[in-house]
């Protein structure tokens, strides 16, 4: 099924730009998986990003995963001990301070059912992986420039926008 017609304006985005209308499709399609694997797994959006930051920086001390995420100390207190209560993540205190803990994973994000949270991206991975390595760079480099150009523009309207979108890069 495409969604991109012959110079027309696509069924799903209204964009004219087959590029456009791709990307519109990869993201809403994205965050669908996405949403599915979470409520599959009972956990919401922030709740994901702060796995896959911890699966990613075992032994995370809370304020650093607060200022990953976004969130006040409170915050992540909250979710922690809710995470730690169902079985999703441990803490550990530091050997040499024990007023400092880290957190980690007890479940493994690799193995079903977690593996369902990046799912999409590991299959979009593994198609990616049989793109020619030139094919490959030369998307990479145009989407990068793209984004970084239209961030930019943003920013330009409105400069908080800086501020928010550096505390929500995963």
């Amino acid at each position: 099924m495409s969604y991109v017609g012959s110079g027309s304006m696509t069924e799903k985005s209204g964009d004219s730009s087959p590029l456009m209308a791709a990307l519109a499709f990869y993201v809403r399609e994205r965050d669908t998986a996405a949403a599915q694997a979470r409520k599959q797994l009972g956990v919401n959006e922030l709740d994901a990003k702060a796995l896959a930051y911890v699966g990613a920086h075992p032994g995370v001390r809370p304020s650093e995963l607060a200022g990953h995420l976004g969130v006040t100390s409170a915050g992540i207190t909250t979710m922690v001990e809710r995470l730690v209560r169902r079985g999703i993540l441990r803490r550990e205190f530091d050997s040499a301070d024990r007023r400092v803990n880290h957190i980690h994973l007890v479940v493994d994000l690799e193995k079903e059912p977690w593996s369902q949270l990046a799912r999409f991206d590991t299959a979009c991975r593994q198609i990616i992986g049989h793109l020619d390595p030139q094919v490959e760079a030369n998307l990479a480099d145009f989407l990068t420039h793209t984004t970084a150009a239209a961030r930019d523009q943003a920013r330009r309207i409105d400069p908080q926008a800086a501020d928010e979108s550096e505390s929500s890069v995963a």
